[in-house]
């Protein structure tokens, strides 16, 4: 699904949100009226309205009466506990990250982190390993793991300084609508260590993730090592 197929309510949330995300709409910003979108984006007040109200659901803004649609406080520290996920927390200029090889089709670990369905278990994974930064040091090593059920084009895109989230949503189709996660504290071996630059045996965050989709029966799966001596770990609860 390329971003021209999308409905026109999901393309100006989508130009909405990155507005929101990358900081030319800032918290406490008035977004454009209903008025000025509709003329600015060429489209009808209800396809509006129905953008604006994606936004407040994702909690990137809120609505004010007789003010319009306020740009929300962001998380600070690292997004990870939340849905939103890290580019969303973080912002987008200050996320980069780094693919480790390029993703590739194979078969699930065994054992796995979390129990599979049938379906899952036979059609394989897309695995995808990453360093990301935060205003230029390591903060994650990420191992994520898609069912590979129609994902056309997926180990061929680029996913340099970009979000998965918003590769899945864009393209896809496929929103992240919930999910469970386990966490725990481990010592970090060598290679973590080498990946996160922080001495061995240092203890780092390490969360598994079963991320439920728009899309039913089709989960994400993540393993993140997360080095938090700098920034603290976020969520809302």
């Amino acid at each position: 699904m390329n971003k021209q197929a999308l409905p026109h309510y999901k393309r100006l949330y989508e130009d909405l949100r990155k507005q929101i995300v990358d900081g030319v709409y800032k918290e406490g910003d008035l977004l454009p009226s209903e008025n000025d979108l509709c003329s600015l984006y060429g489209v009808t007040r209800p396809t509006v309205r129905q953008a604006l109200s994606a936004l407040v659901s994702d909690g990137f803004i809120r609505k004010h009466q007789g003010k319009g649609s306020i740009v929300h406080k962001l998380p600070k520290g690292i997004g990870i506990l939340s849905i939103a996920g890290t580019t969303s927390a973080l912002g987008a200029r200050n996320i980069k990250s780094e693919l480790l090889e390029k993703p590739t089709v194979e078969n699930w670990p065994d054992p796995f982190m979390f129990h599979l369905g049938e379906h899952e278990r036979t059609s394989g994974c897309v695995k995808l390993r990453r360093i990301r930064y935060f205003s230029g040091a390591p903060i994650f090593y990420d191992i994520n793991y898609l069912p590979n059920i129609n994902l056309g084009r997926f180990t061929s895109r680029s996913f340099e300084n970009r979000s998965l989230f918003d590769i899945l949503r864009v393209h896809y189709g496929i929103e992240i609508i919930g999910g469970e996660q386990k966490l725990r504290a481990i010592l970090s071996d060598k290679e973590l260590s080498d990946y996160l630059r922080i001495d061995q045996d240092r203890p780092v965050l390490h969360l598994e993730r079963r991320f439920d989709t728009s899309r039913p029966g089709y989960s994400i799966y993540s393993s993140i090592y997360c080095n938090t001596a700098d920034q603290a770990v976020y969520g809302i609860f």
